[in-house]
C-alpha cells in the first residue's frame, strides 16, 4: 500500500479550511435559534429593553382584543395538526426568523428615533403675523426705583438678555463685569437683566417663586408676561426700551448684550468719558449689507411675504453694543412706530433708520468672538492679554468668563503692551520694536485682533 506523504503548510491549510466551514455553517445555523432563545429567556439586556418598550408603547393598541378575534384565534389553535414534527419545526424556525427581523426593524427604528438628529422645527410665520400686533404686555416683575442714585442717575445701565433657566450665567455677570456699584470719580453702575416667560416651565419647576426669590435678593429682575422665544427677542427690545423711558429716562449710557459674553467694562467706560450723554451714540459691531436668509433650514429663516427688500439695514451684532440714554429715548419712539419684526438686532436696525442715525462701527465689539488667524494656527486666543484690548467678546462659557475677570484683575498679570486710555475712534496699538518681525494678523473683517503678548 502506497503512503500518500503531505507537507506540513497543505495540511495545516486544510485544517483551517475545515474550522471555517464548520464556523460558517454554525453561525448560520444557530443564529435564529439563539436569538429567539435569548428573547424567550427574558434578557434583560439594553437592547431588549429597547425593543420590548418600542413594541409595548407603539405598536400595541390602547384598546382590548376584540372577543371575536380570540375566539377565532383559539379555534385555529385547536384545528391546528399537533403530530406533524416537521410541520411544527417549520413554523417554528419562521416565527424565530420573523421575530429577528421584527427585532432588528424594531431596534433600527428606536436608535434612529433617539440618536438621530432632531429635525429644525419650521416657524410658524402665519401665527406670527396674527398675534404681532399685540405688543404691549405687563411687567411681572419691576424694578422702578433702580435708576435712583443719590446723584440722579446711573452713569451706565447695564442691560443683560437672559432666560428664567441661566441663573448661574446672571450670578457670573452680577461677580463680574455687571457688578453694581459707584465706581472711581463717583461714576455709578446698575445691572438689570431681563427676561419672558419660559416656554417649558416643566424645566424649571417652581420658576415663578425662584425668579421672585431672586428679584427679592438682587433686585435686578426685569419679567414680562410673554413667552421667551428666539422670535420674541424683539418683544423683549421694544419692553426694556420702555422701561428705560419710564424709570430711568435720565440714565446717561446703556450696554445691552448677552449673558454669555465678556464686558470690559473699564474699557467701555474710558470711551464714553469723552462722549455727550444728550447727544446720538449708537456704537457695536454693525453689520452692514445684510441679506434676509431664505433658506427654510436656517434659524434666521425669513420669508419674502415678511422682508420683501434684500437688504437689511445696518444693525448691531446683539452681543453688545452702547448707546446714549438721548438714543435710547428717541428709539422707544421709533420703535412703537415701527412693525414688529421678528429679529430683534435688525428691527433695531430699522428703528435706528427711523430716527435717521447711522451706527457707528467699533473694532473692540467682537460679536462674533476671537477667530484663530490660519496663519497662527498654535496662537492661544484665550488670553488676558488679548481681551484687555476689547470692549465685548461674545460666546464664553460661565467658567471661561469668570477666569478672564480674574486673570483681568491679577495684579502680577504683565502684557507686553503697556495699558493706556482708550481713544476715539478706536486705534490698535502696533508692536514694539522687539517684536517688529511680527507679521499683523487680521481678522474676516480685515481688523487687526492680535496683540503680541509674552
Amino acid at each position: 500500500m502506497r503512503r500518500v506523504h503531505m507537507k506540513g503548510d497543505v495540511l495545516c491549510s486544510l485544517i483551517l479550511l475545515l474550522l471555517f466551514c464548520l464556523l460558517l455553517y454554525a453561525h448560520h445555523g444557530l443564529a435564529p435559534i439563539w436569538e429567539s432563545w435569548r428573547l424567550q429567556e427574558g434578557d434583560t439586556g439594553s437592547e431588549t429593553l429597547l425593543v420590548t418598550n418600542q413594541e409595548t408603547f407603539v405598536h400595541q393598541p390602547s384598546k382590548p382584543p376584540d372577543p371575536v378575534q380570540c375566539k377565532s384565534s383559539q379555534k385555529e389553535s385547536q384545528n391546528r395538526p399537533k403530530n406533524n414534527p416537521g410541520s411544527k419545526s417549520k413554523q417554528k424556525r419562521k416565527v424565530k426568523v420573523q421575530s429577528k427581523a421584527k427585532t432588528n426593524a424594531a431596534v433600527k427604528k428606536t436608535s434612529e428615533t433617539t440618536v438621530g438628529p432632531t429635525p429644525l422645527v419650521p416657524f410658524d410665520f402665519e401665527d406670527y403675523i396674527r398675534k404681532k400686533d399685540n405688543r404691549h404686555f405687563r411687567a411681572l416683575l419691576d424694578q422702578p426705583d433702580k435708576c435712583r442714585v443719590p446723584d440722579g442717575s446711573p452713569f451706565l445701565l447695564v442691560a443683560v438678555k437672559s432666560v428664567a433657566e441661566d441663573f448661574d450665567k446672571r450670578q457670573v455677570v452680577r461677580r463680574t463685569w455687571g457688578q453694581e456699584g459707584m465706581l472711581r470719580h463717583g461714576i455709578s453702575v446698575k445691572t438689570v437683566f431681563l427676561l419672558g416667560l419660559p416656554k417649558n416651565q416643566t424645566v424649571l419647576p417652581l420658576w415663578d417663586k425662584l425668579l421672585a426669590y431672586e428679584s427679592q435678593n438682587f433686585r435686578d429682575i426685569l419679567l414680562w408676561d410673554f413667552e421667551d422665544t428666539f422670535f420674541n427677542l424683539t418683544l423683549k427690545e421694544t419692553h426694556f426700551l420702555q422701561w428705560v423711558n419710564a424709570s430711568c429716562s435720565r440714565v446717561k449710557f446703556i450696554f445691552k448684550g448677552d449673558a454669555d459674553v465678556y464686558v470690559n467694562i473699564d474699557n467701555i467706560l474710558e470711551m464714553l468719558q469723552s462722549q455727550d450723554p444728550d447727544k446720538d451714540l449708537f456704537v457695536g459691531d454693525i453689520i452692514v449689507h445684510a441679506r434676509p436668509i431664505r433658506r427654510r433650514n436656517s434659524k434666521y429663516f425669513v420669508p419674502e411675504s415678511v422682508y420683501g427688500q434684500s437688504i437689511y439695514p445696518s444693525y448691531a451684532g446683539g452681543g453688545g453694543f452702547v448707546m446714549s440714554g438721548h438714543t435710547a429715548l428717541r428709539l422707544n419712539r421709533a420703535c412703537q412706530e415701527v412693525e414688529l419684526f421678528p429679529i430683534d438686532d435688525v428691527f433695531l436696525g430699522m428703528c435706528l433708520l427711523r430716527i435717521g442715525l447711522q451706527p457707528t462701527r467699533h473694532e473692540g465689539f467682537r460679536t462674533f468672538g476671537i477667530a484663530r488667524p490660519s496663519a497662527a494656527p498654535t496662537l492661544q486666543v484665550f488670553n488676558p492679554c488679548f481681551y484687555r484690548e476689547l470692549m465685548v467678546v461674545h460666546s464664553l462659557k460661565v467658567p471661561q468668563i469668570w477666569l478672564m475677570w480674574n486673570l483681568l484683575h491679577d495684579p502680577q498679570l504683565r502684557c507686553h503692551t503697556k495699558q493706556a486710555p482708550t481713544p476715539w475712534p478706536f486705534k490698535w496699538r502696533g508692536p514694539s520694536t522687539s517684536h517688529s518681525n511680527t507679521d499683523d494678523v487680521e481678522d474676516d473683517y480685515n481688523m487687526k485682533v492680535f496683540v503680541s503678548a509674552t
